[in-house]
């Protein structure tokens, strides 16, 4: 099969499931999506244009990585003082099946009482991480245990993008919040 059908097929398999033309490699993190807040109201990434979006990807089981993010998050808006209105905090769930409406709900009043959790369809959420590049892998329990008590490894990464949506810059998990606010002023 050549590569020009190849590419063809693929773009009528995309509008065929609904999903999103496959962006290059090459291409900034970032892109379109619809996904459920933790209220329970749909919200696509028009709904943040005009402020600055910073965007972690994870899940509400994990046990240091995303707690960290979270808490470094809420307190660089917190450093950020009278300018955090600028910033929409977005926290998107890798683990949909069990990252509810209801569990990302209580999840989120334990950070920044404006940022907001996101989740989806398995197949919302595939396409949101893929074009911020985000990897997550699934890990089941050893046999014998509880099937719900699985672990996911994911990228833990903090982005920040443009009020117009576009990327602006990736932070390190880990990087102090002073620091976060630092850099991100440098935006405004």
């Amino acid at each position: 099969m050549n590569a020009g059908f190849r590419v063809a097929l693929a773009m009528v398999l995309a509008i065929f499931i609904g999903a999103y033309p496959i962006e290059s490699q090459s291409a900034p993190p970032g892109g379109r999506f619809i996904l459920q807040d933790h209220t329970g109201e749909f919200v696509t990434d028009q709904h943040f244009r005009g402020r600055f979006m910073l965007v972690t990807f994870g899940y509400t089981f994990c046990p240091d990585i995303c707690p960290t993010n979270l808490i470094n998050m809420t307190e660089a808006l917190d450093h950020l003082e009278g300018d955090s209105g600028k910033i929409a905090a977005i926290f998107i769930t890798v683990d949909p099946k069990r990252d509810t409406v209801r569990q990302l709900n209580g999840y989120m009043e334990a950070f920044h009482p404006d940022m907001v959790g996101l989740t989806g369809s398995e197949e919302m959420v595939d396409r949101i991480a893929a074009s911020y590049k985000v990897v997550y892998e699934r890990h089941d329990p050893e046999s014998g245990s509880d099937p719900d008590e699985y672990a996911v490894d994911h990228t833990a990464s903090i982005f920040l993008m443009g009020p117009d949506g576009k990327f602006l810059v990736k932070f390190a998990h880990g990087m102090a919040p002073n620091e976060m606010a630092a850099r991100i002023r440098e935006f405004f």
